[in-house]
């Protein structure tokens, strides 16, 4: 007893002073339960809302139909005080109010009703309201609020849903309220409502069948016998014939006073549920909502500016379009809005754009010919999208509809037919979770390659095997990795148990599979770069260790021998990275194979050396009569020179030299001159006795200048608007691709100290500039020289800052601090502080280096001792200024103290530059509140 008093006490209080919206908390006492169904006798059961989260919704409702059978009124003042609270309303409706509000006048809605309204949004002052709430308790409670609603038709079905006065209320309450300007209101009535309705169309298919029933059992009885049993049939059948008619009744006044008003409402919200709900009435009830009146709703809401009601849309129609039964019903609609849906995988919002997509997979296979011929190409075409669930949703429409069949030739030939041979690897991914089985069946793949020439059938032309070859290796890839290509996910994914298990057994699949078939492909297509470019990448996806356990060493022979044949046939730079490639991964010291392999690689490169000892001497002989020294011995700076008068000839020359076959040659010249910089910079005298005279090789002023000089001619350098409008999209793709190839070729000799750092500062000023083209590459040099060299790779980063505003100065006027050239500086600044990341430890010395550099910066060049005269370079301090964020505070008093007699003058400087104008305006808006102030108290 004293529990249950404990008990009603609290509950009383928290009605008092309850919040609406807010959790009730739960009370932590053994005999709670108790508590709380003694408490529901003394209060209003329906107001605890929050315990419908932790109570069954069921004995709630069954104590209210209780309640309403001893007192309506009462029962439906408890009841509308619940549903305006959980809109977050803190008012009430009192008995007085609420039997006001039931006085008619004719058939128009009072207006004391209308005063009801009026007094609950008045006490409305949130502007949160718990159905639109997040988080998991909250969640729950829009879960069980709907259930509520549910189960309360479903158990007043039986006896006071047709007593012409509960419904009545009901609907009227939530009609109005949905009517409401306050959005809370609109959006809590809406989503009652739409529940309500199905509720009750739940209740009208539970009649019809009763109702069918019933007729059935009177027509039985009628022919039996006659009398009472018939009579009682009869009532049985009326009965149920009233209630259809009351329950259709309640279905229109619902549908027509909300749904009617609220689908097109302003907040995206309400009509997305509206949308939802319709969606489910058609599915649940087609014989009266499966019909043009009904679907035009969710066609014209097709159309809708926010996702979330175009994507309700798209939800219901996949579940009637998935059923066959009512696609037969579909096809005004389906000729209405084919073209929208046809259109909405392309978008904007992702989830759209694939629920669209399999929207039209349904339609595909239950709809005869209700796609064209053309609306299947450009709904193909999306395999190849960024987004994958979207791409694997388009790759599920291509195979079930056009690769049906599992024909090799169809995929080869969608695949030149679309035109995108670069991007074969999203083509894989799209189609790997609906077509693995046939993507992995690379015995039949390499079959259909090895016996092309034989078969009886079609027969593969050049172009379908070269095709064919890059399948096999995207599906090797995505088989051996487990991930989706580049572009399509932030990273790689975590693979489970089951998958990882899946791609080991993969992986050993491939191994067995190409370790005996690749060296019979580089055989034969050994002739063709490109071919056995893509074969020579298979290695690299290998179990090693199966060459050993397996016993297949006469097939890594063959293929070595393979590869040796082609180093020696090709000069095509493709070829020849995947042949290393290959032998980096076979040269692995952990495996077996390694000496054998290590062997053939040295073995080749020693024939390899002979033969370009061969070719230089031959060249020299020709090129070099006057040669001094021994002919025989051609030194890596022979090669190293004539690649330097190659660069000069390039740069001197406003158009390219014809003998130097143009733009592409001197760029590979170019790169392979940085290339053997870096490398003759950090010689390893440990393992090459012959590379002690080449240690400590830096390039010298004139060779640093003639590279800087280049880089700027070829890459910072605008072309005139004249001939980029005149180049096609692909062509400038292409120069921008080489640029930053030589950009990134010089910034590798900045990030290992090759030039000097004055070289960086020129390379450091492009940035802002061209940030969308090369930001990225001189960010990333920024950040490597800084990992390795510390504070001296921003000495390079100041020095552009120092030569970038001495050439903004003017001789008489200085710097103007309101100049363009002077704000792109100070962003150019920003863009530098940025780089140093949230690491101020890491990065203290710099940002400290920085500052200290830059005050004697600011301070150079003062005239005169007694310090009137200000320095010429004052305004370099804001520039400054943009790194002052990540400078520690110990830090900023060793800065001002170390400025000697100038730190107070700084500071001052700083203080009266900064923040003059500012105190200013404080001033004369503290007298403006003063006189304010006099005038009131006045």
């Amino acid at each position: 007893q004293v529990g249950v008093q404990a008990g009603l006490e609290y509950l009383q209080r928290r009605r008092l002073h309850h919040l609406p919206g807010q959790p009730v908390p739960v009370l932590r006492h053994p005999h709670c339960k108790e508590v709380l169904v003694h408490v529901r006798a003394e209060l209003p059961m329906l107001y605890f809302h929050p315990i419908i989260i932790t109570f069954c919704c069921c004995s709630v409702v069954d104590d209210w139909v209780e309640a309403y059978k001893q007192d309506r009124n009462v029962a439906l003042l408890d009841l509308i005080n619940f549903f305006i609270q959980c809109s977050g309303c803190q008012g009430m409706v009192t008995a007085e109010m609420f039997q006001n509000s039931h006085k008619r006048d004719g058939n128009k809605i009072p207006s004391n009703r209308m005063d009801v309204m009026q007094k609950m949004t008045e006490t409305f002052d949130e502007v949160d309201y718990p159905v639109i709430r997040t988080g998991p308790y909250w969640k729950k409670f829009k879960a069980n609020f709907c259930e509520f609603i549910a189960v309360l038709v479903q158990q007043c079905q039986c006896s006071i849903l047709y007593d012409s006065y509960l419904m009545d209320t009901i609907i009227s309450l939530l009609t109005g309220l949905a009517d409401s300007v306050i959005r809370a209101f609109r959006h809590t009535s809406t989503l009652a409502a739409m529940k309500l309705l199905t509720a009750v169309i739940s209740v009208h298919l539970n009649l019809d069948v009763n109702k069918h029933n019933a007729q059935r059992l009177y027509e039985v009885e009628k022919n039996r016998i006659s009398g009472k049993r018939t009579n009682y049939r009869l009532d049985q059948l009326e009965r149920k014939k009233k209630e259809l008619v009351e329950i259709q009744n309640m279905m229109h006044a619902i549908f027509k006073g909300t749904f009617l008003s609220r689908y097109r409402d302003i907040v995206p919200e309400i009509r997305a549920t509206c949308i939802e709900e319709i969606g489910n009435w058609i599915k649940t009830y087609p014989d009266v909502f499966l019909n043009d009146g009904y679907l035009k709703y969710i066609g014209w809401m097709l159309y809708d500016k926010q996702a979330e009601v175009r994507l309700k849309c798209l939800l219901g129609l996949q579940g009637i379009y998935s059923r066959k039964d009512l696609v037969s019903k579909m096809d005004l609609f389906t000729c209405r809005f084919k073209d929208r849906i046809v259109s909405m995988p392309l978008d904007k919002d992702h989830e759209v754009a694939v629920q669209a997509m399999k929207l039209l997979m349904l339609m595909s296979q239950n709809c005869e010919d209700v796609l064209s011929a053309e609306d299947c190409e450009t709904l193909y075409q999306l395999v190849y999208t960024t987004h994958r669930p979207l791409a694997v949703a388009a790759g599920e429409f291509l195979y079930k509809r056009y690769l049906c069949l599992p024909a090799y030739f169809l995929l080869i030939c969608f695949f030149l037919e679309s035109e995108l041979h670069k991007h074969v690897a999203y083509l894989i991914d799209s189609l790997w979770d609906w077509a693995g089985k046939f993507l992995k069946d690379w015995e039949c793949m390499t079959t259909l390659l090895l016996k092309n020439d034989e078969g009886d059938g079609k027969v593969l032309n050049d172009a379908q095997e070269s095709a064919l070859i890059e399948i096999i290796l995207a599906t090797v890839r995505e088989a051996a990795e487990g991930h989706p290509p580049v572009g399509r996910g932030a990273a790689k994914k975590i693979l489970s148990v089951k998958e990882k298990k899946i791609q080991s057994e993969d992986c050993t699949k491939i191994t067995e599979h190409f370790i005996m078939v690749l060296p019979q492909l580089l055989a034969k297509y050994s002739t063709d770069a490109q071919k056995v470019a893509n074969l020579l990448h298979i290695p690299q996806y290998y179990d090693l260790d199966v060459y050993s356990t397996g016993h297949l060493e006469k097939h890594l022979d063959a293929l070595l021998s393979e590869i040796k044949d082609i180093v020696a046939k090709h000069s095509d730079l493709s070829v020849l990275e995947a042949s290393s490639r290959t032998y980096y991964i076979l040269c692995s010291e952990k495996i077996a194979i390694y000496s054998k392999v290590d062997c053939a690689r040295t073995q080749l490169i020693d024939e390899l050396m002979g033969q370009l000892n061969q070719l230089l001497d031959g060249f020299w002989q020709k090129v070099s009569v006057t040669h001094c020294g021994d002919k025989q011995t051609v030194s890596i700076f022979d090669l190293l020179c004539l690649l330097d008068v190659q660069i000069a000839a390039a740069m001197k020359s406003n158009t390219v030299s014809k003998s130097f076959i143009g733009f592409v040659c001197f760029i590979q010249a170019f790169v392979i001159l940085c290339d053997w910089l870096l490398i003759l910079s950090h010689q390893d005298s440990n393992n090459n006795e012959e590379a002690i005279g080449l240690l400590d090789y830096l390039p010298s002023t004139s060779l640093q200048e003639k590279l800087l000089f280049f880089i700027q001619e070829h890459v910072f350098v605008e072309e005139e608007e004249g001939k980029e409008g005149r180049k096609d999209e692909s062509c400038k793709l292409d120069n921008l691709h080489k640029k930053r190839s030589l950009l990134a070729a010089y910034c590798k000799l900045i990030v290992y100290n090759v030039v000097e750092m004055a070289a960086a500062a020129e390379i450091y000023k492009h940035y802002v500039k061209t940030y969308s083209d090369f930001g990225d590459i001189i960010k990333e040099t920024l950040s490597r020289t800084r990992h390795r060299l510390h504070v001296v790779a921003d000495l390079g980063l100041l020095l552009q800052l120092f030569q970038t505003y001495a050439e903004s100065q003017d001789s008489s006027t200085g710097v103007d601090l309101s100049s363009a050239s002077f704000i792109n500086m100070k962003e150019l600044a920003r863009r530098f502080s940025l780089t140093f990341g949230w690491d101020q430890l890491r990065s203290r010395e710099s940002v400290a280096m920085i500052h200290k550099e830059g005050i004697e910066f600011a301070f150079q060049g003062t005239t005169g001792t007694d310090g009137k005269c200000l320095p010429p370079n004052l305004g370099f301090l804001l520039i400054i200024s943009e790194f002052s964020n990540k400078l520690l505070k110990p830090d900023k008093r060793v800065v001002c103290s170390e400025g000697g007699g100038w730190g107070l003058f700084l500071l001052l400087c700083c203080s009266l530059g900064l923040y003059a104008a500012l105190i200013h305006q404080l001033y004369y808006f503290f007298i403006y509140i003063l006189y304010i102030f006099w005038i009131v108290t006045v």
